[in-house]
């Protein structure tokens, strides 16, 4: 029998046909239903992009203002699922007390279930960023877009003008990446028929391994071990010396920069962030480093780097930055599932099998 090749890691590997983004890794071009990521930032909040990733998946919302309705009373349908659930997350991080909250949303719901596991994401996350702190959830406000109403819920008041659009810049630039480690576990789950919660719970469980979403915390991390300028090079070089990873550099698809941190290093700028001149001083002479201790290799940075510094300056505690970005992710994640749906299509791969054969096996 004819041996297939394997592609360790799927690498090159096309596993499904989708309208909703392109991630063109030689040029450094992410397209989500053909527009840009410049564009898209500049002319779209969270919910207008999150109305253009479901074109075409959702005949009943045909306009963004439906959207923005449809999520607003995901909202509040969500916060009146808390005070059955709230209690088990005690002693759980926020990923896991997500994780928790998203799968106690029933396949009963009457409401679409995509709409409302995106309109949950913010009211689950701010809840447990305030109960961590020992603060009672806030009720949401369906009148507020989704990045104002997150804040507001979390803080207890509302955020000014630059950091709702600071965060709302960022909800869009991470809205959908392709067939990342959590898409595609999501669009593996819808294929089997277990729905919209599923996938989405599958997603959160992929987004929680530290090598698809957990390196924005560890930036500032990063940063924080940085006794200014002078200091970079010394750093860095002992980093990789030692083994060490430099946090927020190389991308697995992309060979030049990715465009998302470019987006996102406009973003910071317009906030108030103490870190950003080091950052940037760090950024460039950590590529630098990079290149001569590994010169085979693309390492620009990537798009946790500008996360760290713009979620910090939104005021977002560190622990927050993973359930965060699947506030954003949450829009492509459904738009996923949603496609896989209407494939019909499980998808099953195989494997190839090196173990011992009946005849040899002891």
């Amino acid at each position: 029998m004819e041996r297939m090749p394997i592609s360790a890691g799927l690498d090159g590997v096309v596993a499904a046909e989708t309208a909703i983004s392109n991630v063109d890794g030689t040029s450094g071009e992410l397209i989500l239903r053909g527009i840009t990521l410049d564009d898209a930032v500049r002319t779209m909040d969270f919910e207008m992009v999150t109305a253009l990733l479901w074109r075409g998946l959702d005949p009943t919302l045909r306009s963004v203002d439906a959207v923005r309705r449809g999520l607003g009373e995901a909202r509040g349908r969500a916060f009146e699922r808390l005070a059955d659930l709230r209690p088990a997350t005690h002693g759980l991080s926020a990923v896991e007390g997500l994780r928790l909250l998203l799968s106690g949303l029933s396949d009963d719901e009457a409401l679409p279930h995509h709409v409302l596991a995106v309109g949950a994401m913010p009211v689950f996350v701010a809840a447990l960023g305030r109960m961590s702190g020992g603060a009672d959830p806030i009720a949401p406000d369906p009148s507020r877009g989704h990045a104002a109403d997150f804040l507001r819920m979390l803080r207890g008041a509302p955020a000014s003008e630059g950091a709702v659009r600071a965060l709302d810049t960022y909800l869009v630039a991470v809205s959908d990446h392709g067939l990342n480690a959590s898409t595609f576990a999501a669009r593996v789950i819808a294929s089997t028929g277990a729905g919209v919660f599923s996938g989405i719970v599958g997603a959160i469980c992929a987004l929680k391994g530290p090598l698809h979403g957990g390196a924005p915390g560890p930036v500032l991390d990063m940063l924080d071990e940085i006794d200014g300028p002078a200091a970079i090079v010394p750093w860095a070089e002992a980093k990789l010396a030692a083994g060490e990873r430099l946090m927020g550099f190389g991308h697995r698809v992309y060979r030049v920069r990715d465009p998302r941190a470019d987006v996102l290093r406009s973003a910071v700028r317009g906030l108030s962030g103490r870190r950003l001149a080091l950052a940037e001083q760090v950024e460039a002479k950590a590529v630098q480093v990079l290149a001569r201790h590994k010169p085979g290799r693309v390492l620009q940075t990537n798009v946790e780097f500008y996360t760290a510094l713009l979620l910090e300056a939104v005021g977002l505690p560190r622990e927050l930055f993973t359930p965060v970005f699947g506030i954003g992710r949450s829009a492509g994640w459904t738009a996923h599932i949603l496609e896989q749906q209407q494939t019909g299509r499980l998808v099953r791969p195989q494997s190839r099998y090196v173990g011992p054969r009946p005849d040899v096996a002891a």
